[in-house]
């Protein structure tokens, strides 16, 4: 599924099931806090901290679904390609970035 997909089947979702979109600033608040969830359990899981036994059960993978869930509500109610503007970045990155990784010996 290509990303002006994803899209879509957001927005369809919102319409059929969410009502309304939340607010922008709502929207980049529950943004924040899905971070946070992806943020403690990359923490605990491959960090240094310990494991909560309430964590054990949770899924990194639906949680990293559901940043990008917000994500694709953000770029619709604010009229943003994302799949352009993602192809647009992903060609700056690769001129930008190939010959610095390259040559970093840091990375080797």
């Amino acid at each position: 599924m290509d990303i002006k997909n994803a899209q879509k089947i957001v927005d369809n979702w919102i319409n059929e099931h969410g009502v309304r979109y939340f607010n922008e600033l709502t929207n980049m608040a529950q943004l924040t806090e899905e971070v946070g969830e992806v943020a403690r359990i990359i923490a605990r899981r491959y960090g240094e901290q310990s494991e909560k036994e309430s964590d054990k059960d949770k899924d990194l993978g639906e949680e990293l679904a559901d940043v990008l869930f917000v994500v694709l509500c953000l770029a619709n109610q604010t009229g943003v390609d994302l799949q352009q503007a993602f192809d647009k970045r992903m060609d700056k990155k690769a001129k930008r970035d190939h010959d610095r990784h390259h040559n970093n010996e840091k990375l080797k």
